[in-house]
């Protein structure tokens, strides 16, 4: 579809900007800051592998099977999450969302056993369900379609932004912290990583609107005029319901796409700090470093799609150059596994794309579900898809312990995404290109 054909807004006014940039400075850099530290939460386990594999004796298998063993949990209670975000609002919700997270997080320190070690993770997907496509939910009651791709850009940076971040601090606690008080360095990792979840959750209640309506830092022009852009917006929406949204077949087809995609978020994610160590490094400030590399190249890389995708209005071929990065990336840290630097090119190539993928994806199934279809579909896709999430760890880590190598594992992913390549082409443009 040209761009031509697609309604386009008026252009926007003063009030209009002043009133988005309030909204965006109240909102986003406390979402961004949220999702920083649910994603350290939830993959810090892959830094605590490099030690807690050995003073626990588990195997590749066990790890990764703990790893996975979030998302079963996290499947399992997503949709009612999203759907009690609606209904509750966002202020109460995540609240309640990151202070769970963040105690059982934290909780992760006692786990001795591969039998403790899967509780602790199952609980920790039960905490944490709802966190990341409640925002996406939240983010459709602000902001209308032809501006919530940068939106989800931003929003999306929090996770490179905590790999950056995150990588080399975890690293820096691990070697520093290990041995005192008696405790290992992994152990000090997930109780230092924990607590400021908890207070980010007591934030939320504070920081949160529920809805436009509710804001009384906005003015009541301000507050019609970006409610006017939502009915605006909503218009071309299809009439879903809760049911009709689960039983839509372009939404389980979005689920499908989605599915593969977190393969491949989440070998980077879980296995990069294992990767970079397999190459010879073995200090873990050195890993932490090396680790900090992808994904800054990955907040380089996001902004950059996401700009280039709204000033287009085209949805489908950004994502796919996205997938295929991704899938070519980690091809390449196959072939020259030898060489640490070509492997960590090859894993840097491999973030900006994966890492790139989450927030393009999401501009699909929001370009065309909205009100409580938005809640049931997005909840459907995200738990579904983030099946993908437990699959990937432990396909991996299972091929390592037979084979002794990740190259199999990481082909397997890579062929996942581009297998979403081609099944993003298959989604008719005039549907998502808004």
């Amino acid at each position: 579809m040209s761009n031509r054909n697609i309604a386009m807004p008026t252009a926007p006014s003063n009030l209009e900007a002043q009133a988005y940039k309030k909204v965006t400075m109240r909102l986003v850099p406390f979402l961004v800051l949220s999702y920083l530290i649910a994603w350290l939460d939830r993959v810090n386990v892959g830094f605590a592998k490099l030690q807690m594999s050995a003073d626990l004796g588990f195997s590749e298998a066990v790890y990764g099977l703990g790893a996975g063993l979030f998302f079963i949990s996290y499947f399992l209670v997503e949709i009612p999450s999203n759907v009690l975000l609606h209904r509750l609002g966002a202020r109460l919700w995540m609240a309640r969302i990151m202070i769970s997270w963040g105690i059982i997080s934290a909780a992760m320190m006692f786990a001795k056993t591969p039998f403790t070690f899967y509780v602790l993770r199952l609980l920790l997907g039960i905490a944490e369900a709802g966190f990341y496509p409640g925002v996406i939910l939240y983010l459709t009651y602000w902001y209308p379609s032809y501006r919530r791709g940068k939106i989800l850009t931003i929003f999306a940076l929090g996770a490179p932004l905590s790999g950056l971040i995150g990588a080399p601090i975890s690293g820096w606690i691990m070697q520093n912290f290990n041995g005192v008080h008696n405790l290992a360095g992994w152990q000090w990792l997930f109780l230092l990583e924990g607590i400021p979840s908890i207070f980010i959750g007591c934030a939320a209640f504070f920081i949160l609107t529920d809805r436009i309506s509710h804001a009384k830092w906005l003015s009541t022009q301000e507050k019609d005029l970006l409610t006017q852009r939502i009915q605006e917006d909503s218009a071309h929406k299809l009439p879903f319901s809760f049911r009709a949204a689960l039983t839509n077949g372009r939404v389980w087809f979005l689920t499908l796409i989605y599915f593969c995609l977190i393969m491949g978020f989440y070998t980077v994610g879980f296995w990069l700090p294992t990767i970079i160590q397999s190459t010879g490094i073995k200090d873990p400030l050195h890993i932490g470093l090396l680790t900090a590399i992808p994904y800054l190249a990955a907040m380089i890389a996001l902004p950059l799609f996401g700009y280039s995708a709204d000033k287009h209005r085209e949805r489908r071929w950004h994502l796919v150059a996205a997938c295929m990065m991704g899938g070519l990336g980690l091809i390449t840290s196959v072939v020259w596994s030898h060489s640490p630097v070509i492997t960590i090119c090859g894993m840097t190539i491999a973030a900006m794309g994966v890492m790139s993928s989450l927030p393009l994806f999401w501009s699909l199934p929001t370009s065309f579900l909205g009100g409580i279809a938005a809640a049931a579909g997005i909840g459907l896709i995200n738990s579904c898809g983030n099946l993908g999430g437990f699959v990937s760890p432990y396909v991996i880590g299972f091929i390592k312990d037979l084979t002794h190598s990740m190259d199999i594992g990481l082909c397997v992913m890579a062929s996942m995404l581009f297998i979403a390549a081609l099944l993003t082409l298959m989604v008719p443009a005039k549907l998502v290109n808004r």
